[in-house]
C-alpha cells in the first residue's frame, strides 16, 4: 500500500515536471521568434510617424527599414495590394488633365510590329502630350509584349533600363502592356522584371495575380492585327433564324503533355460529326511525333477535312479552350464571326471585364464540365441565341476590330478611374456605339444622348437652338433669315457666331424678335460652329450660314421629321461620295441623284450632343485638318455622326426658288470628271477615310417631302407612264397607285406609339386589330374599315403583323395602309408586337396611299421615288 502511494506520488510529481519544461520552453521559443521581424511586415512603428512630425529629422520608410536582407514573398509585396489610391499620384492628373506621355525612342532599340502599333496609338490619341511634366500617365517605349525567355522577340535587360530612367519612379503612374507572360513549362505570370507600383495592360491575366480597380485585362491580338478600323463583323441582316450549319465547333491544336494540355485532350468527346464538330491536330512543334499517342493520326486526317474560316463562320457556337496560356486568338475570331464563344478556361480575367458585361455575349463554361457543353447549348433559346450573337458585333466593331481602340478602351478605362462620379455607367459601355463615343464630360444619364432615346423612352426637347455663323457684315438676307426663324413655333433662342473681321453691329441693327437673340464672338475658324456653347441649352441644334434661304414652314417641318431621327443629321442641302475606280480613291459630288450620303450642316438639324464629340473626341491634329480643307468640317461632322450611328443622313426638300438660288456645280460627263471640281473635298474625304480606317459614310435614297410641296406630277407622270401600265390598278385609283417602279406616297406621322386600338389614325375610327394608338398628332382625312373590297392590302400585312390582313377602303378611294418593319431596340418585332410599333417608343410610320388626286392632309409628308433605271434624273 506505502509502495503504491509512493509511485502515485512519484508520477505525479513527474507530470508537473514535463509540463514545466514544456511551457517553459514554449515561452523560450516564442521570444527567439520575436526577437528579429518576420519577412515581409514592417517595425511597429508609432502611429504618429508621419512626414509632417518627422520632415525635417529622417524619412519614416528610413525609420522603418532595418535593412532586412530578406526578399518579400511575390504574392505578398507592396505592388500586389496596389489600387489608384495607394500607388497612383492622382495629384499629376488634377494639374493638366488626363494626359498620356510616351517615353522617347532609342535608336537601336528593338520593337516588335505589335508593339509599334500601340505606340502610334497612343501618339495618335487625344490625350498624347509630348511633355512629361504634363503627363499624368507614362507609357514605355521599351518592347514589353512578349516576355518568353525562349522567344526571338524577348528583349533583355529591360530591369537595368527602367532603374536607369528618371522618370520611371518605381513605376508609379506608369502603364506596361503584354501579351506573354511566362516560359515552358509552367508558362506563369512573371515578366523578367519588377514593375513595382506599375499597371499591367496584360492579355491573358489570372484572376489571382489581377490587381482589381488597378490592372487592365487585354484581349490576346496577332501581329497582322489592323492599325485603324478593322473588319465589320459577319453577322448579315439576313441572318435569321440564328441557328446556323453547325451548333458548335472547335479546330485547333491538341497539346499532348505540359500545361493546357488536359482541356484541349478531352475536346474529341463531344464530336459527333454532325452538328457538334471537334477537330485536334497534333502536328506541331518539332518533336510531336515523340509523343503522339494512338489518336494523333486519326486526328491529323480529320483534321483536314475542314476549313477553319468556314468552319468558324458557319457555327452558332465556337469552343474557346484554354492554350499554354489562358488566353487565345481564337476569342476574337469568335466575336468577329459571330460565333457565340463558348469560354474553357478556368480562372481567366475576361478582357475589359471591368466595364464589358461578358455574359450578353459569351458562355462561360468550366474546364471540369466539359461534356456538359453540348446539352447547355442546346437549352438556349433561339432569341437568347440572336441577342448573343448581336452582342458579339457590337462588341467586336466597338473595342476589338484594331489596334486602336484596344488602346483607346484601355486609355478610357483609366480615366474613369480617376473620376468616379463622372465615370460611364456599365449600361452606357454594353449598348451601341459604345462607352469610346458617350463622353462622361456631356453627361452620365443614358437619356440625354440622343442614340439611346428609344432604348431609355424618352423623347429630345420640343424646342431647338438656331446657330447662325457670320463671316462677312450683316445683311439683308441674314436678317429675313433671322426673322423666318424666329417665327417658328419650336424656336426656343437664335444664337449668332460673329466670325466677321468687324466688329458686330449694335443691338438697335438687329431685328426686333419675338425670341432671345444672342452674338458670339468666334475665333474665325470653320471648326468654331461646332463647339460645345454652353448658351446652347436646347437638345436641338439648327446650324445655318449667311447664304441659307429658309421659310418658317420649311424649318418647322425639319424639326419635326429630326424630332423622330434625334440621332441623325436632317438637313436640306445634300451631297454624296463615291468610289472612283479609276484613280482609286473617294470621290465627291453635288449632283443631284438619287443617292445622298452628306447633308450639308449649312441648314440641318442636328443633336447638339455632336458638339462635344466633335470637340472632345477627334484630336486636334483631325480638326486642323478639317480647318485647312473647303468645306472639309461638313464632311467630318457628317463621317463623325456616320461613324456613331452607322445611319446617313436624312434630307427634306426645299422650296423651288431656294433650290434655284443655291448655287450648284453643274458638270458634265462622268462621276469621276465633275468631280475635279471638288478637289479639295476629295482630299478630304480620303484623308479622313486613312484616319479612320475605312469610310463611316453611309448611302441612302430616302427623301422626305412635305404633302404641299409642288412637284410637276403630271410630266413626271407622262414621262413614265410605260411603269405605270405593268401595275394592276385596284378600282376606283387613277393616278396615285402605290406599286414598285412609279410614284409612292407615304405619310409620314412621327408619334408616340402604346399598345391598343389603333385610334385617330384616320379621321374617324379604323378597325386594325392588335394596332397601336396615336397620341398629339393631327388625324390625316379618311375612314376606312377593314374588310371592305377594294384596294389590295400589301403583302407585309399579315396575321402576324396585327393588322388582319384583307381589304381597306378610306372614304375617299382605294388606300392601303403600310407600315414598315424596323428594329426595337436592337431585335426584331415578334408576332405580339405589331410591325412598327414599339412601347413607349418615338418611331415613324409610314402610311403608304393609293389616292386619285393629292390632297392635303395635316402635317403629313410624301415621298417621291423614281425607277432605279431612272436614276439621275429626279432633282433631290
Amino acid at each position: 500500500m506505502q509502495a503504491r502511494k509512493k509511485y502515485l506520488l512519484v508520477a505525479f510529481l513527474a507530470s508537473w515536471l514535463l509540463l514545466f519544461l514544456l511551457l517553459l520552453g514554449d515561452r523560450l521559443r516564442r521570444s527567439a521568434v520575436f526577437s528579429r521581424p518576420r519577412a515581409g511586415s514592417s517595425r511597429s512603428w508609432p502611429r504618429w510617424a508621419d512626414r509632417s512630425l518627422l520632415g525635417s529629422f529622417a524619412d519614416p520608410e528610413e525609420l522603418q527599414d532595418r535593412g532586412d536582407p530578406s526578399p518579400p514573398s511575390p504574392r505578398l509585396n507592396a505592388s500586389s495590394r496596389c489600387r489608384m489610391e495607394s500607388c497612383f499620384d492622382l495629384g499629376r492628373c488634377r494639374r493638366h488633365g488626363f494626359k498620356v506621355f510616351t517615353y522617347p525612342r532609342q535608336r537601336g532599340e528593338p520593337v516588335s510590329e505589335s508593339y509599334g502599333k500601340i505606340l502610334a496609338s497612343l501618339e495618335r490619341s487625344r490625350y498624347h502630350t509630348p511633355r512629361p511634366e504634363e503627363a499624368c500617365l507614362f507609357v514605355l517605349a521599351i518592347d514589353t509584349l512578349d516576355r518568353d525567355r525562349l522567344s526571338a522577340r524577348y528583349v533583355p535587360g529591360v530591369g537595368p533600363k527602367l532603374g536607369a530612367s528618371p522618370l520611371w519612379n518605381g513605376g508609379r503612374n506608369h502603364l506596361v502592356f503584354n501579351l506573354y507572360s511566362g516560359t515552358w513549362p509552367d508558362y506563369g505570370e512573371e515578366l523578367g522584371f519588377d514593375v513595382g507600383q506599375a499597371m499591367l495592360a496584360k492579355a491573358s491575366f489570372d484572376a489571382e495575380s489581377f490587381r482589381p480597380g488597378f490592372d487592365v485585362s487585354i484581349p490576346l491580338f496577332p501581329r497582322d492585327h489592323p492599325q485603324r478600323g478593322g473588319q465589320e463583323g459577319r453577322l448579315r441582316h439576313s441572318a435569321v433564324p440564328p441557328r446556323k450549319k453547325y451548333l458548335l465547333a472547335f479546330k485547333g491544336k491538341r497539346y499532348l503533355t505540359g500545361i493546357g494540355s488536359g482541356t484541349r485532350n478531352a475536346l474529341h468527346h463531344i464530336h459527333n460529326g454532325k452538328d457538334i464538330v471537334s477537330l485536334t491536330t497534333c502536328k506541331h512543334g518539332k518533336d510531336w511525333e515523340k509523343h503522339k499517342d494512338a489518336r494523333c493520326d486519326q486526328d491529323n486526317v480529320d483534321y483536314e477535312k475542314f476549313d477553319y474560316q468556314e468552319l468558324l463562320h458557319n457555327s452558332t457556337f465556337c469552343i474557346v479552350p484554354r492554350g499554354r496560356r489562358l488566353g487565345s486568338f481564337r476569342f476574337l475570331e469568335a466575336l468577329q464571326a459571330a460565333c457565340i464563344p463558348v469560354l474553357l478556361s478556368d480562372g481567366w480575367e475576361l478582357p475589359f471585364s471591368e466595364v464589358i458585361d461578358w455574359s450578353k455575349a459569351a458562355v462561360v463554361g468550366s474546364e471540369r464540365l466539359l461534356l456538359q457543353i453540348p446539352s447547355a447549348v442546346r437549352c438556349i433559346h433561339p432569341e437568347r441565341v440572336l441577342a448573343l450573337q448581336q452582342q458579339t458585333q457590337f462588341l467586336w466593331d466597338a473595342y476589338f476590330s484594331s489596334v486602336d481602340k484596344i488602346v483607346h478602351t484601355t486609355l478610357e478605362i483609366i480615366k474613369d478611374r480617376l473620376l468616379p462620379h463622372r465615370s460611364r455607367p456599365r449600361f452606357l459601355w454594353n449598348a451601341p456605339p459604345g462607352g469610346l463615343l458617350a463622353l462622361p464630360d456631356f453627361s452620365t444619364h443614358v437619356g440625354d444622348f440622343p442614340f439611346y432615346y428609344l432604348q431609355h423612352g424618352s423623347s429630345p426637347s420640343d424646342k431647338f437652338t438656331a446657330f447662325i455663323r457670320l463671316v462677312s457684315p450683316l445683311s439683308q438676307p441674314v436678317l429675313r433669315l433671322i426673322q423666318a426663324v424666329s417665327r417658328s413655333q419650336y424656336c426656343a433662342q437664335i444664337l449668332v457666331l460673329w466670325s466677321c473681321e468687324k466688329p458686330p453691329p449694335p443691338l438697335e441693327k438687329w431685328p426686333q424678335i419675338a425670341v432671345p437673340l444672342s452674338i458670339i464672338e468666334g475665333r474665325r475658324e470653320p471648326s468654331d460652329r461646332f463647339f460645345p456653347y454652353a448658351a446652347i441649352r436646347t437638345d436641338a441644334v439648327l446650324s445655318l450660314d449667311e447664304h441659307s434661304s429658309l421659310s418658317t414652314s420649311e424649318v418647322d417641318f425639319a424639326f419635326v421629321v429630326w424630332r423622330s431621327f434625334p440621332e441623325r443629321i436632317v438637313g436640306f442641302l445634300a451631297s454624296s461620295h463615291f468610289w472612283d475606280a479609276e484613280q482609286q480613291r473617294w470621290g465627291y459630288t453635288s449632283r443631284w441623284t438619287n443617292e445622298l450620303s452628306i447633308v450639308l450642316t449649312a441648314a440641318a438639324f442636328y443633336h447638339r450632343y455632336y458638339h462635344s464629340l466633335f470637340t472632345g473626341y477627334l484630336p486636334a491634329g483631325l480638326r486642323e485638318l478639317a480647318g485647312g480643307l473647303a468645306a472639309c468640317e461638313d464632311i467630318l461632322m457628317n463621317v463623325l455622326v456616320a461613324a456613331v450611328t452607322k445611319l446617313p443622313p436624312i434630307k427634306v426638300a426645299q422650296r423651288k426658288q431656294h433650290k434655284e438660288a443655291v448655287p450648284q456645280q453643274q458638270v458634265k460627263g462622268t462621276a469621276a470628271s465633275s468631280s475635279r471640281g471638288f478637289s479639295q473635298q476629295q482630299d478630304c474625304l480620303n484623308q479622313l477615310a486613312e484616319w479612320f480606317g475605312y469610310m463611316p459614310l453611309v448611302s441612302s435614297q430616302l427623301r422626305l417631302d412635305p404633302v404641299l410641296f409642288k412637284d410637276q406630277v403630271s410630266i413626271l407622270r407622262k414621262k413614265y407612264r410605260h411603269l405605270e401600265r405593268e401595275q394592276r390598278i385596284p378600282p376606283g385609283a387613277s393616278a396615285g397607285v402605290a406599286a414598285h417602279g412609279v410614284f409612292t406616297w407615304y405619310w409620314v406621322l412621327p408619334v408616340r406609339y402604346r399598345a391598343g386600338q389603333a385610334r385617330g389614325w384616320m379621321q374617324g375610327e379604323q378597325s386594325l386589330a392588335g394596332g397601336c394608338r396615336m397620341q398629339d398628332e393631327p388625324a390625316v382625312p379618311g375612314h376606312g374599315t377593314a374588310g371592305d373590297p377594294g384596294a389590295t392590302v400589301p403583302s407585309t400585312l399579315g396575321p402576324s403583323s396585327g393588322f388582319g390582313g384583307g381589304r381597306c377602303v378610306p372614304r375617299h378611294g382605294p388606300q392601303a395602309v403600310a407600315v414598315p418593319r424596323r428594329l426595337c431596340s436592337g431585335l426584331p418585332y415578334t408576332s405580339s408586337v405589331p410591325a412598327g410599333c414599339c412601347r413607349g417608343a418615338r418611331v415613324p410610320v409610314i402610311v403608304s396611299c393609293t389616292v386619285p388626286t393629292p390632297r392635303a392632309a395635316g402635317r403629313g409628308q410624301r415621298v417621291l421615288e423614281l425607277p432605279k433605271s431612272k436614276q439621275g434624273s429626279d432633282k433631290r
